[in-house]
């Protein structure tokens, strides 16, 4: 290492940064860290994460920043009353806090993006990487299978098996994750087929490591950086999704501060107390928004045009 502090030893960022890294771990760390130092050059994708960090941010800080039980008890006499000190984001149509509301429902939105990403990605892995590695009548019937689930458009798909489920949070995860799995699939399959036939694969091969070895170790690593950068930008489609489920009544269920069911059911008042619905419609808009960019922003880094 030639970066270094006087008589202070190397620098973090130098250590990072070094071209010749001594040990496996060294160089998994300034992997990442060039790929942050990419990322970083991408102004709307770092604008994305802000979006995205600021949501978590809320969700965690939701009851310090408004009163839970305002966000539940219904105060009539208190119903559609705009903005105010005591309620900055106004009243529903029964009484209850929307700014509340809205803080709280950023855990359910979190929530919901959370469950699906746990069960479409092991899916996708799971169906995918056998048909690109084995190829053959695996692969066709694997494939036939993922495009089934494609040839469907998937809000329709969705609230088909939500409508089957029945409304609630747990089946509306149910419902999207199988929905949203078969671009993983296809990801998956297209990753394996290009390393399919590495050297370090044959070489694997030779010293005896077992398929589900060699698919476990050698080709999920690869694939993973394309699927997070796929989910990331999938993430904006599965709120869209959740909200639509809410909207219609197939996904929380009240008196839960979803934001598609607070759209739903401030609708019937949308001329007169426009912020019952925008707001977090607007909610929705942003926190979508945000994950596209962030997912823009990792796929630019990724290939290179950060």
């Amino acid at each position: 290492m030639t970066a270094t502090r006087t008589g202070a030893g190397p620098t973090l960022r130098a250590w990072l940064l070094d071209p010749a890294p001594a040990s496996r771990r060294q160089a998994r760390l300034g992997g990442w860290f060039r790929a942050w130092l990419a990322f970083q050059r991408n102004t709307l994708g770092m604008v994305g994460l802000a979006i995205v960090v600021l949501l978590v941010v809320i969700a965690a800080g939701a009851p310090l920043i408004a009163d839970p039980s305002t966000a539940l008890t219904q105060v009539l006499e208190d119903r559609l009353q705009p903005s105010s000190w005591a309620h900055p984001f106004g009243t529903d149509e029964l009484g209850r806090d929307i700014m509340a509301r809205m803080a709280f429902g950023a855990r359910i939105t979190l929530t919901i993006v959370l469950l699906v990403s746990l069960i479409v990605v092991p899916i996708g892995l799971a169906i995918g990487l056998p048909a690109g590695y084995f190829g053959g009548w695996i692969d066709a019937v694997l494939m036939r299978l993922t495009d089934i689930f494609l040839a469907f458009p998937r809000l329709i798909l969705a609230l088909a098996f939500a409508a089957a489920l029945g409304p609630g949070i747990e089946n509306a995860v149910i419902a999207i994750a199988l929905t949203a799995w078969p671009p993983y699939a296809r990801l998956a399959r297209a990753e394996t087929m290009t390393r399919r036939r590495s050297e370090f694969i044959q070489a694997a091969e030779l010293q005896g490591a077992s398929h589900l070895r060699i698919i476990a170790t050698q080709i999920v690593p690869l694939c993973l950086p394309s699927v997070i950068i796929r989910l990331t930008l999938d993430m904006a489609g599965i709120i869209l999704t959740a909200a639509g489920l809410g909207f219609l009544g197939l996904g929380a269920q009240p008196p839960s501060p979803e934001w598609g069911a607070m759209v739903s059911t401030g609708r019937a008042v949308l001329l007169d107390q426009w912020w019952v619905a925008t707001l977090p419609g607007i909610a929705i808009f942003i926190t979508s928004l945000g994950f596209n960019l962030l997912g823009d922003g990792l796929r630019d880094a990724a290939s290179g045009r950060g």
